[in-house]
């Protein structure tokens, strides 16, 4: 059920983009526990003035390989999840594609379960 959307600078190949969306979806896979096929993202590219990021916030190094990651997904994983999300996401995205750990930076927005319509204007996971 996880939406993600990610966003980076412009100019990288179509591979570079299929490793990422694959890795991170692998990730919530192992994670998260979400099924093979759930599977949806939104990949956009921006030029220097519309992706905007504090190159040492937290005395984090980030480079313009930066890599912002926001993920919708339904409430109630503990921290200790969401942690090894985290972690398994920036281990995964320096496996493939290449990414360095400083540069992965990642937002979960939680919601509940009855928030989400997959198709035929239908809540799928909402109680009666």
């Amino acid at each position: 059920m996880p939406l993600v959307r990610i966003a980076l600078r412009k100019g990288t190949k179509p591979e570079f983009r299929r490793a990422l969306s694959d890795s991170i979806h692998r990730a919530m896979v192992e994670t998260i526990g979400i099924p093979e096929q759930d599977k949806f993202q939104i990949i956009t590219e921006h030029d220097a003035d519309s992706l905007i990021y504090d190159p040492s916030y937290l005395g984090i190094s980030r480079s313009d390989g930066v890599v912002l990651i926001q993920i919708t997904l339904s409430a109630g994983r503990t921290l200790e999840v969401r942690k090894a999300l985290f972690a398994r996401i920036a281990e995964r995205l320096r496996e493939r594609p290449g990414v360095r750990p400083e540069d992965v930076f990642v937002s979960l927005v939680e919601v509940a379960k009855e928030n989400w319509s997959f198709g035929n204007g239908i809540a799928q996971y909402a109680s009666s």
